[in-house]
C-alpha cells in the first residue's frame, strides 16, 4: 500500500467517527409530541422522561447533550444521515430495525404497549372486538407494525399519523374508535387530559416481541462501536445509580418499565 492509498484510508476512516468523540457532545434525535417520554412545555423547552434520561446519561458520560427534533418516521433516516449522534425517543429494539436499519445500546427500560377506546365501547385489543373500527396509530412506530400484521387483514381499519396528538383529537372527536400506543404516553398524553375524560385503556397490553421488540433503548448507527461503548458505560452507571427507578415513578407511577436481563 502506498503512502497516498493508506492516507485515503485513515481520513475515511477519521470520517465516520462520531462528532462527540471530538466534541464532548452527544446529539440525540426525538420527536418532542410524545408525552411524557418527550414533548415541549408551554415556553418551549423539552422535557420528559427522554429528556431527564439523556441529560443522566451525557452527565454519567461526561458530555454535553444537544437535541434535534424531527418526525418520528423520518429519525432512522436522519441518524443514517448524521444529522445526529442518536435516537433517543422511546425507540423499542426490534430485529427488524436491527436488521435491517440501525443498531441499539443495551436496552434501557420497557412499557406495554396498550389500547384506550371509550371505556363503556366493549373493545378489545383483539382482531374480532375490533372488525370494523377506525384504529389510530404513530406512522413508524411498532404499534402500526403490530397493527397491520395482527389486525389489518382481519377487518380492521388501521389509520397512520405522523402526530399522536392528532390521533388523541380524531379519537376524542368520534373520528377514531381507538389508538394503540405505549400505556404512559396514553396515560398522560391522553387519558390524564380533559379531552380524555370516557375514555380508559381496554383489555389486556399486546405482546409480540419479534416486532414489539425487548425494550426500549438508544438508536445509534451501524459501525459506530465507540459511540456505543460510550454509551452503554453511562447507562450501566444511571442503572446503578437508581436514576430509572425514580424518573420512572415521577413520570409513569406505578407502570412498571423494568428491562429484561
Amino acid at each position: 500500500m502506498n503512502k497516498f492509498s493508506a492516507l485515503v484510508l485513515i481520513t475515511c476512516g477519521l470520517a465516520v467517527l462520531p462528532a462527540l468523540a471530538a466534541e464532548g457532545t452527544i446529539r440525540f434525535g426525538l420527536e418532542a409530541l410524545y408525552p411524557p417520554f418527550e414533548s415541549k412545555s408551554p415556553t418551549g423547552e423539552l422535557q420528559g422522561f427522554d429528556i431527564d434520561l439523556g441529560n443522566a446519561v451525557c452527565q454519567a458520560a461526561k458530555a454535553k447533550c444537544q437535541w434535534l427534533d424531527t418526525s418520528f418516521d423520518g429519525l432512522i433516516p436522519a441518524l443514517q444521515g448524521r444529522k445526529f449522534d442518536a435516537i433517543n425517543s422511546a425507540m423499542n429494539v426490534t430485529e427488524k430495525r436491527r436488521r435491517q436499519a440501525i443498531d441499539f445500546t443495551d436496552v434501557i427500560y420497557r412499557v406495554p404497549t396498550k389500547l384506550i377506546a371509550r371505556a363503556d365501547s366493549g373493545l378489545t385489543a383483539t382482531p374480532e372486538a375490533l372488525k370494523g373500527k377506525n384504529v389510530g396509530v404513530l406512522q413508524g412506530s411498532i404499534q402500526e407494525s403490530y397493527a397491520n400484521a395482527h389486525w389489518a387483514s382481519q377487518g380492521v381499519h388501521v389509520v397512520s399519523y405522523q402526530d399522536q396528538n392528532q390521533v388523541y383529537m380524531d379519537l376524542a372527536s368520534g373520528r377514531l374508535d381507538s389508538t394503540l400506543v405505549l400505556a404512559p404516553a396514553g396515560q398522560s398524553g391522553f387519558l390524564a387530559q380533559p379531552q380524555g375524560k370516557g375514555f380508559a385503556f381496554v383489555g389486556d397490553a399486546v405482546s409480540d416481541d419479534s416486532i414489539l421488540g425487548s425494550g426500549i433503548a438508544f438508536g445509534v448507527r451501524k459501525g459506530d462501536d465507540a459511540l456505543k461503548r460510550q454509551l452503554n458505560a453511562a447507562i450501566a452507571k444511571v442503572k446503578a445509580q437508581g436514576t430509572i427507578k425514580i424518573l420512572a415513578h415521577k413520570y409513569f407511577g406505578d407502570i412498571d418499565v423494568s428491562a429484561p436481563q
